[in-house]
């Protein structure tokens, strides 16, 4: 069984990982603000399950293949930084269509739609790919046996927390976005922010945290 110490030592850094705003938080508000509210908490139940996934892959060790291996690794990234950018481009073409959004058929429409989106951006997102394949090991106590139920009950704390602040991160995001639906330019206006917003997270991703 692993210690509390472990626990509380591995959440105290996971969440100092999270509430620094990173492509999965970033995708989120961006999501607030093209979509609204229920956009924005589908996407963080997306993310968090793509989060989960590699918690697994590292448990029973895909994972160190992927940090192991730069051409696997930035292939990777670059997968997720063409898919944010995708998604920009596509919301600021759509960007004066938004209105629709606010109805409970578009929202019930678009609702799987964007849990795989938000999946696909979790997944890939290269700030958990490192953190999960090089970090989370070193909190397992290999003494005490389970390396691999060690490592999904570190996971499942590390999404607990990630569930909130991204859900926190979008509420607040999708509230300021009320502001601007009082208006059609307004949100029109929004809606390309967003997808400005992701597209610079594309390229940013793409362009940044390059493995030697």
């Amino acid at each position: 069984m692993m210690s509390a110490d472990r626990l509380l030592a591995f959440a105290a850094m996971s969440f100092l990982l999270i509430v620094v705003p990173g492509p999965s938080v970033l995708f989120v508000v961006g999501r607030a603000l093209a979509q609204g509210r229920r956009a924005a908490l589908t996407t963080v139940v997306g993310n968090t399950v793509g989060a989960y996934v590699l918690i697994v892959a590292v448990a029973f060790g895909v994972g160190s293949v992927v940090e192991r291996s730069v051409l696997v690794f930035t292939a990777l990234k670059l997968a997720g930084a063409a898919y944010l950018v995708h998604l920009g481009l596509k919301a600021w073409r759509e960007r004066g269509a938004l209105p629709a959004a606010f109805t409970d058929d578009a929202g019930k429409h678009g609702a799987r739609r964007t849990f795989w989106e938000g999946f696909t951006v979790g997944v890939t997102n290269p700030k958990t790919i490192v953190f999960f394949a090089a970090v989370l090991p070193q909190f397992v106590d290999r003494d005490q046996g389970n390396v691999a139920a060690q490592m999904l009950l570190l996971g499942l704390v590390f999404n607990l927390i990630a569930l909130v602040s991204d859900s926190v991160w979008g509420l607040v995001a999708a509230t300021a976005r009320n502001w601007f639906a009082r208006s059609p330019q307004r949100l029109s206006l929004v809606g390309g922010a967003g997808g400005l917003t992701m597209i610079g997270l594309g390229v940013t991703v793409a362009a940044t945290g390059r493995k030697e």
